[in-house]
């Protein structure tokens, strides 16, 4: 027979161990850069935000600013390449978005995604709303971007996620 303590350990231990895990990873940064730049060359150009600028970015975008440490690309010829990561429900989502020289959206590419539910975002149909796109777009669920049924937090964080992104753009990149 166990111990008491023990028991209580058991159970919970079982059930989290059999709670279904769903990680996919779509696209290496190599290959997100190809599919939303190809045939461009890319250079690193990684931003550390100031104190200053995470409050700005926070206050133009409505969206906290997790990272300070931004992982970002410039494009020959103009544009930028920028890794980000949402939650979804519970987990991660790792996705890419291309800039255009002005700034506007050219292409999202999710990445790695890691809920069980809602992997729908992926689709080009609905990344292709955000296409275009640039600061101030309201990039509201509902509003000028559709929700995914079965997918809402994870379509209203990576909309939150893109529209945080090009008030970086405007704020930091841009100059």
């Amino acid at each position: 027979m166990l111990r008491p303590t023990i028991q209580w350990l058991v159970v919970p231990a079982l059930v989290c161990s059999a709670m279904p895990v769903h990680a996919v990873v779509y696209l290496t940064v190599e290959q997100a850069q190809v599919a939303i730049f190809p045939n461009k060359k890319l250079t690193s150009a990684d931003v550390a935000l100031t104190p200053e600028q995470r409050k700005a970015i926070a206050k133009a975008s409505d969206v906290r600013v997790r990272n300070l440490e931004l992982k970002i690309w410039r494009v020959e010829g103009g544009g930028w390449f920028i890794l980000d990561e949402v939650i979804g429900k519970h987990e991660f989502i790792t996705y890419a978005v291309g800039l255009t020289e002005d700034g506007a959206v050219k292409q999202i590419e999710v990445m790695d995604y890691r809920e069980t539910y809602g992997g729908q975002v992926r689709d080009e149909k609905w990344r292709a709303q955000f296409t275009g796109k640039k600061h101030g777009a309201k990039l509201k669920l509902d509003d000028d971007i559709q929700n995914i049924s079965g997918a809402t937090l994870s379509s209203r964080h990576i909309a939150d996620g893109v529209r945080r992104l090009l008030a970086t753009y405007e704020l930091v990149l841009k100059k």
